[in-house]
């Protein structure tokens, strides 16, 4: 079961989410952060978030600006816009009285849950698949076309079937952020999930991460895995490691009123 939520993007546009449902035994709420241009109903975050909700943590899944069912144009996007828009699903949460504990991001997901983690509202456990230790990693994605759209301001991207338009201020944001710091900085339980096969995301960032990290922080190798989790049981097998990793962080009630992450 799922319900859906609607909620406004830090630069105005409307925001669509799903929040599948926990099962049995409410054990906590979480946010799962899809990658650069994929959604809400992508194989990781569906099957993810519909896994951690059958062990009993509901999970908010949302397509950022300009993607699936959201309004918006993507183009007017960013790193930053990404980050303060998980801020604002958490706030949302919040709001509606099942703060989020967890906060799971898959890809540039991952590296957009690092940065947010120590504002969000309520985040207990942060725990990551496949993320870059740079946001800047995804410019390899778009290479052929950066020049033009450093020239021009803006030119057409094709990906994953569709058309989207780059723009420079979504170049520059990119390059600009700097998210170590923020890695070295959270005070927060860690948990890094990484393909030691994934061809995407080498996992040599996992190494990264997890080095600029303070305990407690954890790291596992999806062993057999894509970068995108499309193989047959990888998204549940993930989603069974964060489960079981995040319960000594959300298991248990909050007291009433408790939207803090302590």
């Amino acid at each position: 079961m799922s319900e859906k939520v609607r909620f406004p993007s830090v630069v105005g546009p409307e925001l669509a989410g799903a929040i599948d449902l926990p099962e049995g035994e409410i054990r906590g709420w979480g946010i799962f952060v899809h990658g650069f241009t994929l959604g809400k109903g992508s194989p990781a975050a569906s099957r993810v978030s519909k896994q951690l909700a059958r062990e009993g943590i509901g999970m908010l899944r949302f397509d950022n600006l300009g993607i699936g069912d959201s309004d918006g144009d993507w183009g007017d996007g960013s790193f930053t816009v990404k980050v303060q828009d998980t801020i604002r699903a958490a706030a949302m949460m919040a709001e509606r009285g099942t703060p989020a504990d967890l906060l799971v991001g898959h890809s540039w997901g991952g590296a957009a849950v690092l940065a947010a983690a120590a504002e969000a509202t309520g985040v207990r456990a942060v725990a990551t698949i496949g993320a870059p230790v740079d946001p800047s990693h995804v410019e390899r994605q778009y290479d052929a076309v950066v020049d033009r759209v450093l020239s021009d301001g803006s030119h057409e991207w094709f990906v994953g079937g569709r058309t989207l338009v780059l723009k420079r201020a979504f170049v520059e944001d990119v390059r600009r952020a700097h998210l170590r710091d923020r890695i070295g900085e959270l005070d927060l339980p860690l948990l890094v999930l990484h393909s030691p096969t994934d061809n995407t995301v080498d996992i040599d960032n996992a190494g990264e991460i997890f080095r600029e990290a303070r305990h407690p922080r954890s790291f596992v190798s999806l062993e057999g895995a894509d970068h995108l989790l499309t193989a047959r049981g990888q998204a549940q097998r993930a989603a069974r490691i964060i489960s079981a990793w995040a319960d000594q962080y959300i298991h248990g009630s909050r007291p009433a009123g408790d939207t803090s992450g302590s």
